[in-house]
């Protein structure tokens, strides 16, 4: 379960990172048709305002990245500190297991010197 959640993550992560690539095939804010498509009259009309809104575009993918990649971290920190903590009580179960085996095997000597 944990495996499907990371990799539903990573794939959002990386789908993020192949559209930013994607767009940038130009100068962006240029104009129309490039860094991805007309993106609005702002964007057609290039010049700064256009370079302005495809930076604040950048950045928000930037962020979003970011945020994703964090996310991403956290939950494999919190999937590590899980099985972690499922290895000692494991480790702590093996041990009581073992002992009521050694006991176990010293009763049964026991019985057959009788």
């Amino acid at each position: 379960m944990a495996m499907l959640k990371i990799s539903r993550c990573f794939r959002s992560i990386s789908m993020t990172t192949h559209a930013m690539r994607a767009m940038s095939t130009g100068q962006f804010g240029s104009g129309e048709g490039k860094g991805g498509g007309g993106g609005g009259s702002i964007r057609k009309a290039g010049g700064a305002f256009g370079e302005l809104e495809a930076a604040r575009e950048e950045e928000y993918f930037r962020k979003l990245q970011a945020q994703q990649l964090k996310a991403l971290h956290n939950h494999v920190e919190d999937a590590v500190h899980h099985q972690q903590a499922e290895i000692s009580r494991l480790t702590e179960e093996l041990k009581r297991q073992q002992t009521k085996l050694d006991r176990l095997k010293k009763d049964m000597e026991e019985t057959k010197d009788i």
